[in-house]
């Protein structure tokens, strides 16, 4: 089953259940899904690696907001955000832990022969192929950054 059909198949799930945050938030990942279809110009479904992306979009949208909204102390939006990222995180692949990440981080400053913080680009452009959708770019850059300094 596609990730979209899943999507559409939770959803109904969810209306028939009456759970009103999993259906709003659903709905709003239904229709990114069709503005990026329409933003395309695509025939049909979009792929699963596209909705995988949209996804992961949607999710740093709600994490920022979030912070936002604690940073102004307006906690019943932050909480509202939040369960929003939490049904949306339940389509992305787990995410790696930082111990993954600090190896994969390892072993590409040791394929780019990187030494020196100027070396971030060339690190970076092997690391995100390969934790695509599994870390934020935030912390890989930070870790990174710590690898090149030390």
């Amino acid at each position: 089953m596609a990730l979209t059909e899943q999507i559409q198949s939770d959803l109904t799930a969810a209306m028939k259940a009456r759970d009103v945050d999993t259906v709003g938030t659903l709905r709003m990942v239904m229709a990114a899904v069709k503005n990026a279809r329409v933003a395309t110009g695509q025939q049909g479904d979009v792929t699963d690696e596209q909705t995988l992306e949209l996804l992961t979009r949607e999710a740093k949208k709600r994490t920022e907001a979030a912070e936002a909204y604690d940073a102004a102390g307006r906690a019943e939006l932050a909480a509202k955000e939040r369960r929003e990222l939490a049904v949306i995180q339940r389509y992305l692949p787990e995410q790696l832990d930082e111990g993954t990440l600090r190896g994969i981080v390892h072993d590409a400053v040791a394929q780019t022969g990187a030494s020196a913080p100027s070396d971030l680009g060339r690190v970076m452009s092997v690391v995100m192929p390969k934790v695509k959708g599994r870390a934020d770019g935030k912390v890989v850059n930070a870790l990174v950054r710590e690898r090149l300094s030390g």
